[in-house]
């Protein structure tokens, strides 16, 4: 159900290593301008350190996720041109692929919002806003150049905080003791082992957070930055809006539940719960 909005990079003419620019940092070992192929980029569009990224450095490189943004960019819009062999358009091309990226995105958390049997009553709303946001994926590219994204992207976060109102419902109505404040971001907040269902997590830092052993079932998470916290031996089952992106930022181990339509991270496996 959710294989075309994952990221395809043997259809893909490396798009994220060429268009994206990056800084120095935590994730990214050097700086690299947009529009500048990484040094690592070869030229059948694939990587040539993509099983030792995480050790070399690249942290980002690993959590990227275009939603397949990338293999619609280059084999549907671009018809199979690459950027090399079409340099006319090589500049366009950079510059429409992070935008379609963030329609893709939002068709990952439509088509969420569409499985699920809470969204009932406003089906029709989000299954309208889903085959409008494809369209705009079809679109040429200079018409794409035009979108106005963020406006769009306004009218598709109205269907998703509705979403979220419906979908965590039961558990609030519950009434169950927080154990968190709200409002507050959770950079290297220690929440192990808490009963964390039906939280609001949307937008939240969470950078280094301890997560471990916590039930984060139905919790929202669309937005929250999750780089290194540790969700080793959480049940995300039915986490709300969580991404492969944000699980390939957290670390976790093979006790980790995480929903059926996502996958675990290779760099998980080897990990135990302390």
């Amino acid at each position: 159900m959710f294989n075309h909005l994952k990221s395809d990079c043997k259809n893909c003419f490396g798009l994220c290593c060429v268009a994206l620019p990056y800084a120095e940092s935590a994730d990214f070992p050097f700086n690299k301008d947009g529009g500048e192929p990484c040094r690592h980029l070869c030229s059948n569009n694939l990587c040539s350190i993509h099983d030792q990224l995480r050790g070399r450095g690249f942290h980002g490189c690993v959590s990227y996720e275009c939603f397949g943004a990338g293999q619609h960019v280059s084999q549907s819009i671009y018809k199979g041109e690459d950027w090399r062999e079409d340099l006319e358009h090589a500049e366009e091309m950079f510059t429409v692929f992070p935008l379609v990226q963030q329609l893709f995105e939002m068709l990952w958390y439509l088509k969420q919002a569409l499985t699920l049997k809470e969204t009932q009553s406003f089906h029709a709303g989000l299954q309208k806003m889903y085959e409008e946001t494809v369209e705009l994926t079809e679109k040429k590219p200079k018409e794409i150049l035009e979108i106005d994204i963020v406006a769009h992207r306004n009218c598709v976060n109205d269907l998703l905080k509705a979403t979220s109102k419906v979908y965590r419902a039961d558990i609030v109505k519950k009434g169950k003791k927080k154990r968190i404040k709200k409002g507050l971001d959770y950079i290297g907040a220690n929440l192990k082992g808490l009963n964390l269902q039906g939280e609001d997590f949307r937008g939240k830092l969470m950078i280094a957070a301890n997560l471990s052993q916590s039930d984060l079932r139905k919790a929202d998470f669309i937005g929250a930055d999750l780089r290194g916290a540790d969700l080793r031996g959480a049940d995300l089952t039915k986490a709300l809006f969580l991404t492969q992106s944000q699980i390939n930022s957290a670390t976790g181990n093979t006790n980790t539940r995480i929903p059926g339509h996502l996958d675990k991270p290779s760099h998980w496996l080897n990990k135990k719960i302390s």
